[in-house]
């Protein structure tokens, strides 16, 4: 049986790579784009979703609606690193793909991840407040990635 992560550990573990490379903390409206592509990257990479909550096409881009109401007391501010995050709550594997995606999308802000997003069809063939389907996110990842 193959367990997977929860979208709220993976929020965490990309909330714990900040501290290393940046002067200021991530916005709920950027942590929301990575745990996109983390998702993606990992559903076109392993056949399987990283985690299993639904990611909605919002008005600024897809959500993991249960992860963005547990920050959205921080605004557009960032959110402070966890404290006593237990790094072993994701696999090697998972952290492989989150460390990947994080070294190339984490360079952009988050209104350039908001805009990279409007671009892409698993958002813009969604309907605004429906789910992303992860047969979207499959099939348009499989597109992104080199084997």
């Amino acid at each position: 049986m193959v367990t997977m992560s929860t979208a709220f550990n993976v929020a965490k573990y990309l909330l714990t790579l900040v501290e290393d490379d940046a002067d200021e903390l991530m916005s709920n409206l950027k942590l929301q784009k990575l745990l996109y592509y983390c998702q993606g990257f990992h559903l076109a990479m392993n056949n399987i979703p990283l985690f299993p909550e639904e990611i909605e096409a919002w008005t600024h881009g897809p959500v993991v609606p249960e992860v963005y109401h547990e920050y959205k007391q921080h605004g557009s501010n960032g959110i402070p690193m966890p404290s006593g995050f237990d790094l072993s709550t994701l696999s090697q594997a998972e952290k492989e793909v989150v460390n990947e995606v994080y070294s190339y999308y984490g360079q952009f802000s988050a209104w350039g991840l908001r805009n990279m997003t409007h671009t892409e069809s698993p958002w813009v063939d969604t309907p605004e407040g429906a789910t992303i389907t992860k047969d979207k996110l499959l099939g348009f990842f499989k597109t992104r990635i080199t084997k």
